[in-house]
């Protein structure tokens, strides 16, 4: 199947999609939830968002030069650092350059060593595979950093005399801190180990639908599935352990003692 025999959604189609949104937005209103305007406003911003990216993408795919696509992955991991702030409500100390950090050393690490090593693309820099495949890679490693960093600020706050405890009794912040780092790094890891375990009996990904709507074969589309799910989930581990190796510490001044709320 070539790119012209691809069936492609015209306006009216995609108004009759959207009429979901609205039969969505006006359950919610029936039920008195108060989501229907929120609902309606993500809604738009989505059409909006994907129209503007789709519009950047064709002038990116067009030029054929790495500093665009560098330009837009940086873009990307930034927006992607503004949806984690706005997620979390009780942030940890120097959050913006913890988890800033942590995003773009472990999605960006994972992403090349993916896209060179594992894809072997070529140029390294083909927007075609770089751009989708990093957004896979930053999309849900922003999901496990969320988590990490919420959870994190959530134990250091219910721990904290179990956690001045161990400090009064001679340990130092590291031990006096893993029960709660263990416990942020086992919910971010949550979500990637579901979405595995469920991954081709209970769902079909939204990487192998596409290859498979666009004619891929199902066997190449299945091997790219589970290729990326191991650098999304790599992507995830080590986006979260630098989050929380970084993170726990902030809550302690040099002498080892909780810093004041």
């Amino acid at each position: 199947m070539n790119e012209s025999s691809i069936i492609d959604l015209q306006i009216p189609d995609l108004a009759m999609a959207y009429g979901l949104i609205l039969l969505t937005a006006a359950a919610a209103r029936l039920q008195g939830i108060g989501q229907g305007k929120n609902m309606l406003w993500a809604s738009l911003r989505m059409v909006f968002q994907l129209l503007a990216i789709g519009y950047v993408l064709k002038f990116v795919f067009a030029i054929e030069h790495p500093l665009p696509v560098l330009l837009l992955l940086l873009i990307m991991t930034g927006f992607s650092l503004q949806v984690i702030a706005g997620r979390i409500k009780d942030r940890m100390p120097g959050f913006y350059r913890v988890v800033g950090a942590s995003m773009f050393i472990g999605c960006g690490s994972i992403t090349f060593f993916f896209c060179l090593l594992v894809v072997g693309i070529s140029p390294w820099y083909d927007p075609r595979y770089l751009i989708p495949l990093a957004g896979m890679i930053i999309g849900n490693s922003m999901n496990g950093a969320s988590l990490a960093a919420e959870r994190l600020a959530a134990e250091m706050r219910e721990r904290r005399e179990e956690i001045e405890t161990a400090l009064c009794l001679g340990a130092g912040s590291r031990p006096a801190s893993r029960t709660a780092v263990r416990s942020a790094f086992r919910a971010a890891l949550l979500p990637a180990t579901n979405t595995m375990a469920a991954m081709g009996i209970v769902s079909l990904p939204g990487m192998m639908t596409g290859q498979i709507l666009s004619g891929t074969s199902p066997m190449i589309a299945v091997k790219y599935q589970i290729a990326i799910m191991c650098a999304i989930t790599g992507s995830v581990a080590i986006t979260s352990f630098l989050i929380l190796v970084q993170g726990y510490r902030r809550y302690f001044t040099p002498a080892h003692q909780l810093r004041e709320n």
